[in-house]
């Protein structure tokens, strides 16, 4: 299935995930996709994780940088924000359309051993990459997303959410393959919280992602 492979991409030799190429096209489809709704979807992902102005942000598995822009623009103005992809293509794009930004870089990187000290940053996010990668990564992915928060930030994953209709998740499988068909969204909230995040809720935003908030707890005094 040629959309399928299209939308979950081809193996990198450093991650048994999948890595996504064609970020022009990506794009296209990610706009037919929401169906006009796009920009309120992820203008809303950005209110959600909590960036504030002045923040250090990351977005894990950036694509073609999204929501790693709507980022930027909630911690303006003293800000910033790092995109982190392992798609030369994806990262390329997301840099076109970043430029003459210097409050929003993209460098290379894989989920489960992302760039940068312990503690770095004050909020991390992720939108439509858990999919990619197989179950028995994902729980390093979210334990990497803690590590590089510092104690007390936020962490927003947000991913895609299969149609309650059987017919219709059918059809999205036959369009887009079984991943997105029985992605098991409702896995995320508790691998959020085995990864030592607390604080966790959970909600949908129409018509096609499921979102979980969380934060890492303080340091004991």
């Amino acid at each position: 299935m040629e959309l399928a492979r299209f939308l979950h991409g081809t193996r990198d030799s450093r991650t048994d995930g999948q890595t996504l190429t064609h970020g022009r096209a990506y794009e296209v489809f990610g706009a037919v996709f929401f169906g006009g709704r796009r920009r309120h979807v992820f203008t809303r992902l950005a209110e959600l994780s909590g960036a504030r102005p002045g923040d250090r942000a990351l977005d894990v598995g950036c694509g073609t940088g999204y929501l790693t822009l709507h980022i930027a623009d909630a911690v303006a103005p003293a800000g910033s924000v790092v995109g982190v992809d392992p798609s030369p293509d994806v990262l390329a794009h997301a840099r076109r359309r970043a430029a003459g930004r210097t409050d929003c870089t993209f460098t290379d990187g894989i989920a489960e051993a992302l760039p940068g000290p312990d503690g770095r940053f004050d909020v991390v996010v992720s939108s439509l990459m858990i999919h990619h990668l197989p179950e028995d990564v994902r729980a390093r992915a979210v334990a990497e997303m803690h590590r590089v928060l510092r104690p007390g930030g936020r962490l927003l994953l947000a991913d895609f959410r299969p149609p309650a209709n059987p017919l219709a998740r059918h059809l999205v499988g036959a369009v887009t393959g079984p991943v997105m068909e029985h992605n098991p969204v409702h896995l995320l909230a508790p691998l959020v919280a085995d990864a030592g995040f607390t604080g966790i809720d959970a909600g949908d935003l129409h018509p096609w992602i499921h979102y979980v908030r969380a934060t890492k707890p303080e340091q004991a005094a």
